[in-house]
């Protein structure tokens, strides 16, 4: 009876766990500027300021600076308690300071200049929400021994509203005012604020007074990441994976000019490559729960390797979609396993700090990815796109040689199983 009552209440707590950080994810992505904002602010520039295509560009590498130094705002976050409430702390003053700035570009006139401050100090204040979103998830996960079902649950919550977003960025362009535009991001963005005040105790009861929650000072925390070996091969793994040239503008180039592919198709290619990761994601949660991190990373990525390789065989726009559904079944599990190891290779207290260096790779090697393609494209007018193709295929590759370079004891075991070794580790880390 004493048996059955226990398994109830970790039945329960798991729902809870998996309610509080599934609302989270689908918000936190789901109103992320980098995202929802950035087609419909570059028609704004476009079309009404008439900005040059260099403008638009300069305005994306400027207001995408705090996503390059994600770090800085991780680092803030496992060291700085707001208000004496930790991560719920942070929701409290920089989701008004969101809304105050979208409230303020929705009732100002729109100018290159008001669009580019505003925009960068919104991303700003969603930096340090994404960090405490992201430092309390891992801290959370590595306690509760759940690294792969909340990193399936946050990839899951995260690639649902990019697809939607694909989709609804461009509706919101062609239909709405950028007074409209900006009032509809307030409202959603104005939901998050629920997480300044809402604590449920099975999260927050012990949650920072664990060991793994455990810093010291600045410059201490600086030593312990540098010496913390695992961070490194899961930091390069994380970069290989989102290297992907030819994914952007190759592909957009591609489709348009040389399948003649109507415009839409490209944001529908990136909508349906999005939202076909789900499926993956939720296989994922289920077999992390049976099978070793290690092995479940290896098998992840090998079914990943040939991701891209349909795109070689497509000669229409229609069969571009098909791909993209594919692609999308193929990389949905390597999507999920980086996370999770990403989430595993936390040094104690610096969960914040790891999980948006994690972050950055995205853009860095995303946008570095897209330089490069659009580079090699232009080699050749009728072979770029399929140089692309095999760049990226290699790339992917190259990951199952740095898998072995991962500490063992951070991959053995599978999600709900205890490490003696890892936790001997942390608790050596935290006391010396």
């Amino acid at each position: 009876m004493i048996k059955m009552m226990n398994h109830m209440d970790c039945s329960l707590s798991t729902r809870q766990l998996f309610l509080y950080f599934g609302i989270m994810s689908l918000l936190v992505y789901l109103v992320n500027p980098g995202f929802l904002l950035d087609i419909p602010t570059s028609y704004m520039l476009k079309n009404i300021l008439h900005a040059s295509a260099a403008q638009i560009s300069l305005f994306r590498l400027v207001t995408g600076i705090p996503f390059y130094l994600a770090f800085a705002f991780g680092m803030v976050r496992d060291l700085w308690n707001p208000l004496g409430q930790r991560d719920p702390g942070y929701f409290r003053i920089f989701v008004p300071l969101m809304l105050c700035v979208l409230a303020f570009m929705a009732f100002s006139p729109t100018t290159y200049s008001r669009l580019l401050g505003g925009m960068l100090t919104t991303t700003i204040a969603f930096s340090f929400v994404l960090a405490a979103f992201q430092g309390l998830t891992a801290l959370v996960a590595q306690e509760a021994l759940m690294t792969g079902r909340l990193s399936a649950l946050s990839n899951f919550c995260q690639f649902l509203p990019i697809g939607a977003a694909y989709f609804a960025s461009g509706f919101m362009s062609e239909n709405l005012s950028p007074r409209q535009v900006f009032l509809v991001v307030l409202s959603l963005a104005a939901i998050l604020s629920i997480f300044g005040f809402w604590k449920p105790e099975v999260i927050f009861r012990e949650a920072y007074a664990n060991p793994r929650a455990q810093g010291t000072t600045f410059f201490g925390d600086v030593r312990r990441l540098l010496r913390h070996k695992a961070i490194y091969p899961v930091i390069l793994i994380n970069i290989l994976w989102n290297f992907t040239p030819g994914t952007f503008t190759p592909m957009q180039f591609f489709l348009t000019n040389q399948l003649h592919a109507r415009d839409a198709i490209y944001a529908n290619f990136q909508g349906l490559l999005n939202l076909f990761f789900l499926p993956p994601a939720l296989v994922y949660g289920l077999l992390c729960q049976r099978v070793a991190a290690r092995k479940l990373l290896l098998w992840s990525v090998m079914i990943g390797v040939p991701q891209f390789v349909p795109m070689a065989f497509i000669h229409t726009g229609n069969q571009a979609l098909w791909a993209a559904v594919l692609m999308g079944l193929l990389g949905g599990l390597a999507n999920v396993a980086c996370i999770d190891i990403g989430m595993r290779a936390c040094p104690p207290g610096l969960q914040g700090t790891m999980m948006m260096i994690i972050a950055a790779t995205f853009y860095i090697s995303s946008r570095g990815g897209d330089v490069f393609g659009s580079w090699m494209y232009g080699l050749s007018p009728e072979y770029g796109f399929l140089y692309c193709v095999i760049a990226v295929t290699a790339t992917y590759a190259l990951i199952l040689l740095v898998i072995p370079f991962i500490p063992k004891q951070i991959t053995a075991t599978a999600d709900g199983e205890a490490s003696p070794e890892e936790e001997a580790s942390v608790l050596r880390e935290t006391s010396g």
